[in-house]
């Protein structure tokens, strides 16, 4: 295949029905790699194959980790080689203009309570990376869980975190089901 043919270190963690979900896309794929080339010759490879050209893309991005702010140890799921859970939650968000101007004291309390919210939601694997530069947003945060309402869940309960008065935007939303390839493809219209 065509992205058999792709060079480098490329993961294909999941591919995912959205089709419902949203109007706009039915399909979603999440490859890593530790280079950005080699994700958008995976990107190029899948658009030349006959699936892809039927595809329509209506939203890409690309993000790598960088050690957290406060957290040094904390490394996103993906990367602590867990396993892909059946669900996931894709979406990016940008900080507000004030967030990086609070006392580094502040910030640290506040992303320390909004991980302390997230406490009773163990099964709820989080993966935040960065995307300044990369992209039209500052992080690409994706939440995998092997239900579906987990996730619903623990979004609703962060709400109330302090840290949410400083998010400016979180859109757009990309959830859907993991499948096998074949198997997914079989379910599109």
């Amino acid at each position: 295949t065509a992205l058999g043919a792709v060079k480098g270190d490329l993961v294909t963690r999941g591919w995912y029905d959205v089709g419902g979900l949203r109007a706009d896309a039915d399909v979603m794929v999440w490859w890593h790699s530790d280079e950005s080339e080699t994700l958008q010759s995976a990107y190029h490879a899948l658009r030349s194959t006959a699936f892809g050209r039927c595809l329509q893309p209506v939203w890409s991005v690309q993000a790598l980790h960088r050690p957290a702010e406060f957290n040094k140890s904390h490394v996103p799921a993906f990367m602590a080689d867990e396993v892909a859970h059946d669900y996931l939650c894709v979406y990016p968000f940008v900080r507000s203009y004030e967030w990086y101007l609070l006392a580094d004291e502040e910030r640290r309390e506040l992303l320390k309570e909004h991980g302390q919210m997230a406490r009773g939601y163990p099964d709820v694997r989080a993966n935040t990376v960065a995307s300044f530069a990369l992209s039209d947003y500052e992080w690409i945060l994706a939440f995998e869980a092997d239900e579906l309402h987990r996730i619903v869940d623990l979004m609703r309960h962060l709400r109330g975190s302090r840290a949410r008065m400083h998010v400016r935007e979180e859109i757009p939303f990309y959830t859907g089901r993991r499948w096998e390839l074949a198997d997914l493809v079989e379910r599109l219209p």
